[in-house]
């Protein structure tokens, strides 16, 4: 269902992220994503000169190459454009993500490594919808590893994503169907 007409209006900016997850032959993952930032109009820019309508402000993009179990091999992070020259001089600090897991308090670990002055507020952004597409990505092949210790497809264990979001609340119809066992609503 699309959102209801609006009042009478014009664009002014459009922010775009799109993230991807590629499964490599050597059995690592490459999630990757990217930020662009574009107005419909030009503007003076001290570093750039002119920007032109249309032209991205920002366009950045981050490559997490991690494993099965959500660890951080790799990083490369890329400021292809940006209001002021010196922005891709931190793209080298995003290593600080090597070797961290992509999981429960990802974001606020990100946030501690790389916020304010230390990385570059677009990138870590960024970097938030990349670890979720890291999981819908990855979860269903490392589900079906046989070498996998007990896990989210175990019966009779309470799946971790329940309780996420409305849909998967416990005492809603979603889980009552699909996940009897751990239904808390009434009858």
């Amino acid at each position: 269902m699309p959102l209801p007409t609006a009042a009478p209006r014009r664009a002014i900016h459009t922010r775009a992220i799109t993230c991807q997850a590629f499964q490599r032959q050597d059995g690592l993952w490459d999630v990757e994503g990217r930020l662009t930032d574009t107005k419909t109009y030009g503007f003076p820019n001290k570093d750039r000169g002119e920007i032109a309508a249309g032209e991205p402000v920002h366009d950045m993009s981050v490559r997490l190459t991690v494993d099965t179990d959500f660890h951080i091999r790799e990083v490369v992070a890329v400021t292809d454009a940006a209001p002021f020259t010196i922005c891709p001089a931190i793209t080298g600090a995003f290593q600080k993500l090597v070797g961290l897991s992509v999981g429960p308090g990802f974001n606020r670990e990100v946030r501690r490594r790389l916020g304010g002055v230390a990385g570059c507020t677009h990138l870590v952004d960024l970097l938030g919808p990349m670890a979720t597409t890291a999981h819908q990505a990855i979860w269903p092949f490392r589900q079906a590893r046989p070498e996998d210790p007990p896990g989210e497809s175990t019966p009779g264990r309470r799946p971790r994503h329940l309780d996420t979001c409305h849909a998967l609340a416990s005492d809603g119809p979603v889980v009552k169907r699909d996940w009897p066992e751990f239904y808390t609503g009434g009858d």
